[in-house]
């Protein structure tokens, strides 16, 4: 210790001097100028002159470089590739609003849509447009064609782990006969399933008998099933506000994970979904989907726009001619459905079937479709392309204007100075109704602009459903309250169309009455033999063609719009309706990833 303080009071007594400081600064100022001299400005002159080798040498090695780069990128297309990945979240638009996750009140098209995500059914169209089983494994028929049994699969469970049974089955059809319940989902209606009794024989084993021979009854076991365990001690009257609506647990391959409220703006939600992995079809790739509820069309384009959503679904034609198509790709998809121009043959000038043929004869149905994105398909019959088989399928008259005149013409429909035609003092004026849609509407301008040349006054009005106060089922369809119903009509895989125009039919919007029609109709819904049905249909749409209760105008598409990294919806894919198209979702992806190719 004592030695340190002599060492630190030696420091302390050391004194710099400035004059010794800055003479040492200047000579190492001088030697480093010197050298600088010697080694780099008195060597320029030599740089200079093997500056050309130099940058002959640099050019070389960058071209080495990018050699060598280039090959192992040539060389790895041969074993690297881009391939769909699992995990990740594919998020998906659709047109709300979302005012309940019960399939027995799924009516919108994002209802429509979680339904098919959330729930099982006992059978499901796949990816050919085929019905097969879902939780069903098999189905018997007795002899009286009037009692179906069916087997269930015993590794279906429910979100929460209980067993799917035969219980459950029973159970969503006693509430769907259950007029209390006020189902407003078509596949559930109380008219459809009050004459029908299921009963459960065992755990796996369900049967049901019909008042009669059914010949399309399977194709009505696509409706979602529900839980007996969580529901059973909900009144039937009061299903509709229960807290399970908004928060349901199924069975299907994604399960329920939030439903969540964007802002303030009415029926703008997001549906979160998990990955079902104890699904009994097998886990999806998917760890997560969303469906965003969006209120317009305009809105899904803008969030298509802006990348808030990787592909949506039903989106109209303007929004697929608005979608940037070097980051998306669009799918047009026939569906099994069609578009008519709805006659309402109790009204007295349509009555007349002179005059329905008239219009027929005059609308150019070629014309109206190319109005429509995707250039549909042409819709001559009261069925889809395909669903009558044989070479004398009944073939619709083709356009000829002046023969419609002529038809007018002689049947007392004489054109006035003013352009509008007369018979007896009375116009031929017509109120031609249909509900706010892109589609819907330039078919009804193109509609509108023929019969105008026909001499036909046509008064339009276009219902929006989504206003308040707006009913069209109610004020519209229900009190028939048009001249001419331009609307759509869901017929399905089965040509079973006695809903729409059997005297009888509920849905019967033309008001159409033959006896003839009649009896094809009721007969052929209660054969099995497709050969039979098949005639039955024939002669059916040979007398619908010869009375024109409606005009086919376009077999309907459903446009998805998809990003160009996702994986869902592919072209080869026949799907029935919109809501088909999950057949194949528990294969889809949201992203690609480089991976090895196999040898």
């Amino acid at each position: 210790m004592a030695g340190e303080g002599r060492d630190w009071k030696r420091f302390q007594r050391v004194k710099i001097s400035r004059k010794d400081f800055s003479k040492r600064a200047k000579r190492a100022e001088g030697a480093t100028v010197r050298h600088a001299h010697k080694f780099i400005v008195k060597r320029w002159d030599n740089i200079r002159g093997v500056r050309r080798h130099i940058i002959v040498w640099m050019v070389g090695v960058a071209l080495l470089i990018s050699a060598v780069g280039i090959q192992m990128m040539w060389f790895q297309r041969s074993y690297l590739s881009a391939a769909p990945t699992s995990g990740g979240t594919y998020a998906e638009g659709v047109t709300g609003p979302i005012g309940s996750l019960n399939p027995l009140y799924a009516v919108t098209n994002a209802e429509v849509a979680a339904s098919r995500l959330l729930f099982s059914s006992l059978y499901s169209y796949d990816t050919t447009g085929h019905l097969k089983g879902d939780l069903a494994t098999r189905m018997t028929q007795d002899a009286s064609g009037k009692v179906y049994t069916l087997s269930l699969r015993s590794d279906a469970k429910w979100h929460d782990g209980y067993d799917v049974t035969a219980k459950d089955v029973v159970f969503t059809v006693d509430l769907m006969k259950n007029s209390s319940t006020r189902a407003t989902n078509r596949e559930a209606s109380y008219s459809s399933w009050k004459d029908i009794q299921a009963t459960a024989v065992s755990d796996q084993t369900v049967a049901f008998t019909l008042p009669a021979s059914y010949a399309s009854f399977p194709q009505a076991l696509t409706f979602s099933v529900l839980p007996e365990h969580l529901l059973k001690d909900v009144n039937p009257g009061a299903m509709r506000e229960s807290s399970y609506n908004n928060s349901p647990i199924g069975s299907g391959p994604f399960q329920f994970s939030l439903l969540q409220q964007i802002g303030n703006e009415e029926g703008r939600k997001i549906v979160h979904l998990n990955g079902n992995t104890d699904y009994y079809r097998g886990t999806p790739k998917l760890d997560r989907l969303q469906l965003h509820a969006y209120t317009t069309n305009d809105k899904v384009a803008t969030a298509l726009r802006t990348g808030e959503i990787s592909a949506a679904a039903e989106v109209s034609g303007d929004t697929a001619r608005a979608v940037d198509q070097n980051r998306y790709d669009i799918s047009v998809k026939p569906v099994n459905s069609g578009v008519y121009a709805i006659f309402n043959t109790s009204q007295p000038i349509l009555k007349d079937t002179k005059v329905r043929k008239a219009l027929q004869l005059g609308l150019n149905t070629n014309e109206l479709r190319k109005k429509i994105y995707g250039n549909p398909q042409r819709l001559d019959l009261p069925f889809v392309n395909g669903q009558l088989t044989g070479e004398d399928i009944p073939v619709a008259a083709g356009f000829d204007q002046s023969q419609a005149k002529e038809s007018l013409d002689a049947d007392g429909w004489v054109l006035g100075s003013n352009g509008i035609r007369q018979k007896a003092g009375e116009e031929l004026r017509l109120r031609v109704v249909t509900r706010k849609s892109v589609e819907f509407e330039r078919a009804l301008e193109s509609l509108v602009g023929q019969w105008r040349a026909l001499g036909v006054q046509v008064d339009t009005q276009i219902v929006d459903p989504s206003e308040v106060g707006q009913s069209f089922a109610q004020a519209v369809l229900k009190e028939r309250n048009y001249d001419v119903l331009l609307d759509e009509l869901l017929i399905g895989a089965d040509p079973d169309v006695f809903a729409y125009w059997h005297t009888q039919g509920f849905l019967n919007l033309a008001n159409y009455s033959n006896s003839v029609s009649d009896d094809a109709l009721a007969s052929a819904r209660t054969r099995s033999e497709p050969e039979l049905r098949n005639v039955k249909y024939k002669a059916f749409a040979k007398q619908w063609l010869d009375d024109v209760p409606a005009v086919g105008l376009y077999q309907s598409n459903m446009l998805y719009v998809r990003s160009k990294t996702a994986h869902s919806l592919t072209q080869d894919e026949k799907i029935i309706s919109a809501a088909d198209r999950y057949a194949n979702v528990i294969n889809w992806t949201a992203d690609n990833a480089v991976v090895y190719k196999t040898p």
